[in-house]
């Protein structure tokens, strides 16, 4: 399957979903890759601690700024990549013809990546290490 557009789900979109789209954006850019809040802060630049663990990968994410997800964006997505079981469920539910483009970014690895609001460095710095690996097992499947 050929995917054009993936959006990149998690509960803020100032942490884990801007990380990714970010390493996603570095591996595919011929792709169009935005992210997304469930309960996303709007126009909020990434956490402090996500950016310090992104430069320390070589990637800027000085220019990122939050959105909240909404029906266009689930439409206009070919695939959905989120951070946990719940955001799925909620994703399928609130949009039910968007089953079957919704799944976990851990999906390979069969985990969920809990979210790093409010915890230290070295939390945000393993959290954007397991982002980084979560996402390089989506490589060939995109």
């Amino acid at each position: 399957m050929q995917f054009a557009h993936i959006l990149i789900v998690c509960q803020g979109n100032i942490c884990r979903s801007p990380m990714a789209e970010y390493f996603l954006k570095k591996i595919r850019p011929d792709l169009q890759i935005v992210s997304a809040g469930i309960m996303g802060l709007i126009e909020h630049g990434a956490d402090d601690k996500a950016m310090i663990s992104m430069q320390q990968e070589d990637i800027d994410l000085q220019n990122h700024k939050s959105q909240k997800l909404n029906l266009a964006l689930i439409k206009n997505a070919d695939l959905i990549l989120v951070m946990s079981t719940d955001q799925k469920q909620y994703i399928e539910k609130t949009w039910p013809f968007a089953k079957g483009k919704v799944f976990r970014l851990g999906h390979w690895r069969d985990i969920d990546i809990v979210d790093p609001y409010q915890q230290n460095q070295a939390v945000f710095n393993e959290t954007c290490r397991l982002i980084k690996y979560c996402v390089d097992d989506w490589k060939n499947a995109i």
